[in-house]
């Protein structure tokens, strides 16, 4: 399967294939993939994210899907790379990592069928949709700082062609550690199907991103932690926690709060525990 990335070479993004354990520019310039500075493997205008698909997600919170998926949006300025490092601000506690398989779309899509979809797919990649629930009182409806904040989506490492999305494994990794084990066969809401209702009132223009849920036990990662997604047939995206430089200014907006809503969502939907938690780290 042809696999593209995009990388810093000599100070400019290029896009270059991946030759063994060499990457390769248009030109012929090659580099070696550990050297390699990696960035997002597309340029999207928009990224569009499914709330709950994975059936084992859907079990672990005791609840019941929609007869329809449900989406947010995560603005470009929170894209990430492989190798990023991913900034839980100061004074926050609760970044929670999500796996999961990303979308790219090759061509303008409008009105199309789940049928059609396939042809205005490009392709694949990995993606970690962070969410950092301390905003999560606050922001439950838009979703915008819990998931659309600096940093928290990483994609990569490669747009990945001509790859069959059935029956394929998805694992997360904390520290060398499985965290999450799932497969896209529990979606219930299949690639095709995801692009084709976006697409009903939403222009879908090359690049854009669609992320496709993630299977149970998203839990909280701290800093110096080592975060590695990995699917079968895309890679393994890999990204580091750190502390922001600076505080969230106290002086404006509402602040990180440490809600049983956001307890209870950080660490797995236990709900029947509520009050009952873990000692906090």
């Amino acid at each position: 399967m042809p696999e593209y990335r995009r990388i810093l070479l000599d100070g400019a993004a290029v896009q270059v294939t991946v030759e063994g354990e060499e990457l390769t520019a248009g030109d012929g310039r090659r580099v070696k993939i550990e050297d390699a500075q990696h960035l997002p493997p597309v340029i999207p205008s928009k990224v569009i994210a499914v709330h709950l698909n994975h059936s084992s997600r859907v079990e672990e919170f005791r609840i019941g899907l929609p007869d329809t998926p449900t989406y947010f949006h995560k603005p470009t300025s929170s894209l990430n790379s492989h190798r990023g490092a991913i900034v839980r601000p100061e004074g926050c506690k609760w970044l929670n990592y999500e796996g999961e398989v990303a979308i790219v779309i090759g061509k303008t899509a409008r009105n199309i069928s789940p049928e059609e979809a396939g042809e205005y797919i490009a392709g694949y990649t990995v993606a970690n949709d962070y969410g950092l629930h301390d905003f999560r009182d606050t922001d439950a409806g838009s979703m915008l700082r819990v998931k659309g904040s600096d940093t928290l989506c990483p994609l990569g490492p490669a747009l990945v062609t001509d790859w069959d999305f059935h029956g394929k494994r998805l694992r997360t990794y904390v520290n060398g550690e499985v965290v999450q084990d799932g497969s896209t066969d529990e979606m219930k809401w299949d690639m095709h199907y995801l692009v084709a209702d976006i697409a009903r009132t939403i222009t879908l223009y090359p690049g854009d991103v669609l992320l496709s849920g993630t299977p149970a036990n998203s839990r909280p990662v701290h800093p110096g932690d080592v975060v590695e997604v990995e699917v079968e047939g895309l890679g393994r995206l890999t990204n580091h926690i750190v502390t922001g430089p600076t505080p969230v200014r106290t002086d404006v907006g509402a602040q990180p709060t440490e809600s049983e809503e956001v307890l209870s969502t950080a660490l797995g939907g236990d709900w029947e525990f509520r009050g009952i938690r873990p000692p906090k780290r």
